[in-house]
């Protein structure tokens, strides 16, 4: 069976990860001279604690190319085939480091790497669709080509109450004609193609829920849609509620923003992102 590898910046419950048999190779959170992996040595939980609490600003480091040849050395032992879909190239080294990462193996395995172009729910959705297609018994191939043709068909919204998390980290991309006379709103930003871009600026969280849902009904045909939010679990539930005249329950993932993500994106995001059927 192919092995599925990806990276904690999916946001995947530890649960659902191991139900699907996905393999995930954490990324780095910082705090000053601490360092933990990401919802391995740091749960989601203690993380936004420590990011209320702290004083000093976290940062994040990829995984390695020695943590990625450690898993696919050890994989390799039970498979030929190994499919890693990794967090967007532009977003972070995590794709280089997977590529050199596969470079490291030295038993005989074929192992295929491809830049989600996103990440978080996002890049969960393809790693989820990947794996249940692996399970289903499909090859390598099959997948790998699944999963690009899907790439164009994956959208994300997220709205936060400041842009202040992704302008510290540098993912801002072209959301920053956002920055500035941004004072009592909670933009909305989308991601395609590896890249934050501005979309609406609502005034207060009911609008920029609204704007969520709206974003979600406005798609004629939906395979499924991930939702996740840091630390309002009330708004995500609300959220759900809302979305279940456009989606069935069942194919509705929630998630929790992970340490990684949650350092880019802070305490208040909530986001969503919807995989067209084809």
């Amino acid at each position: 069976m192919v092995e599925i590898v990806t990276d904690s910046c999916l946001d995947i419950t530890p649960q659902l990860a191991q139900e699907l048999g996905i393999t995930v190779v954490p990324l780095y959170v910082q705090f000053g001279n601490e360092s933990y992996r990401d919802n391995v040595d740091l749960s989601t939980e203690e993380f936004y604690q420590k990011l209320k609490t702290s004083k000093l600003r976290p940062t994040t480091a990829t995984a390695t190319p020695a943590d990625f040849a450690q898993i696919f050395t050890k994989l390799a032992e039970e498979t030929k085939e190994i499919l890693t879909i990794t967090l967007s190239e532009k977003f972070s080294g995590t794709y280089t480091a997977a590529l050199q990462g596969k470079a490291m193996v030295s038993r005989s395995c074929r192992v295929e790497v491809i830049d989600s172009k996103s990440g978080a729910g996002a890049q969960m959705r393809l790693v989820i669709s990947a794996a249940k297609m692996a399970q289903s018994g499909a090859n390598l191939e099959q997948i790998a080509d699944w999963v690009r043709r899907a790439l164009p068909r994956v959208h994300v919204d997220m709205s936060f109450d400041t842009l202040e998390y992704l302008r510290r980290g540098g993912r801002i991309g072209k959301a920053q004609a956002f920055l500035g006379g941004l004072l009592k709103v909670h933009p909305v930003v989308g991601v395609k193609g590896g890249e934050t871009f501005p979309i609406a600026r609502p005034r207060n969280r009911a609008q920029a829920m609204d704007f969520l849902v709206n974003f979600v009904k406005g798609f004629s045909r939906i395979e499924t849609v991930a939702i996740e939010d840091a630390t309002t679990p009330d708004d995500l539930q609300t959220l759900a509620e809302r979305l279940r005249d456009v989606i069935p329950p069942e194919r509705i993932y929630r998630s929790k923003v992970s340490p990684v993500v949650g350092t880019h994106v802070g305490p208040h995001v909530l986001a969503v992102a919807v995989l067209e059927a084809e």
